[in-house]
């Protein structure tokens, strides 16, 4: 299994606001090509202002495949236009994580 771990920093006070566009305009079409998320976080203390999402995933053909097929779609297409009219997002880290072995992601 590869984990796709994100770590998005929006302006301050826009967390709910990008949460909100993300959820109309991005998760279904992700669901539909990536499957749920193993979590979508937002940052209650420490570094505010911050979004996690982790996508599991086969290995990275199986991202590469799933991604590039969501990146054809209208809907998706729609929502990269609505997010960046918005500006709410400022940063993106993107890491391709692998679990333990003793601390497997069940699915």
């Amino acid at each position: 299994m590869l984990v796709d771990f994100r770590i998005y920093r929006v302006r301050p006070g826009m967390a709910q606001a990008q949460m909100d566009v993300y959820e109309k305009y991005g998760l279904p079409t992700q669901v539909q090509y990536c499957g749920e998320p193993i979590a979508y976080l937002s940052a209650e203390s420490g570094e505010l202002n911050t979004l996690v999402h982790l996508w599991a995933f086969e290995d990275a053909g199986d991202r590469a495949a799933r991604r590039a097929a969501m990146t054809k779609e209208p809907a998706w297409q729609e929502y990269v236009r609505k997010n960046a009219e918005t500006g709410y997002i400022v940063d993106q880290r993107t890491s391709l994580m692998v679990p333990a072995k003793f601390a497997p992601i069940r699915r």
